[in-house]
């Protein structure tokens, strides 16, 4: 499969946030050809600021896999991880991280460019243009 089928899995997660009041972003977690976790923002729903998509992700896949480290694994997320979100991922050891849309108020890039473990790749970028729209979209309902 490649990144742009496994990314619109991951905004299909991501308009699952929308319909529920969340900041539309969803995550899925992918091993060997195999999606571990399919996830989005819990935030609003867990009255939890730390339940946000990918955190959601890297506790099913751990769960999932039995362990806590997910080398050998891929995250595609529809934005940019935050500084939190990047933390949490440099310590489970994911080796690919593929994002939609960047974030330049909250992404990690900004903030903490080296918070993701050393052999972490990333790519940005991959069908930004429909997860910027999703966001802008719930946003612009709100005000």
């Amino acid at each position: 499969m490649s990144d742009e089928y496994y990314m619109r899995q991951a905004l299909i997660e991501a308009k699952k946030a929308a319909e529920e009041g969340e900041i539309p972003v969803g995550a899925i977690i992918v091993c060997r050809d195999r999606i571990l976790a399919r996830t989005h923002n819990l935030t609003q729903t867990l009255h939890d600021v730390t339940a946000h998509a990918e955190m959601q992700a890297i506790t099913a896949a751990a769960e999932a896999l039995g362990g806590k480290y997910l080398t050998d694994c891929t995250l595609y997320v529809t934005l940019e991880p935050c500084v939190m979100c990047a933390g949490a991922l440099g310590w489970s050891q994911i080796s690919r991280i593929v994002y939609g849309a960047p974030d330049p108020r909250r992404g990690y890039a900004l903030f903490a460019p080296k918070a993701l473990h050393p052999k972490t790749q990333v790519e940005g970028g991959v069908l930004e243009d429909e997860a910027l729209l999703l966001v802008k979209e719930f946003f612009s309902k709100k005000r």
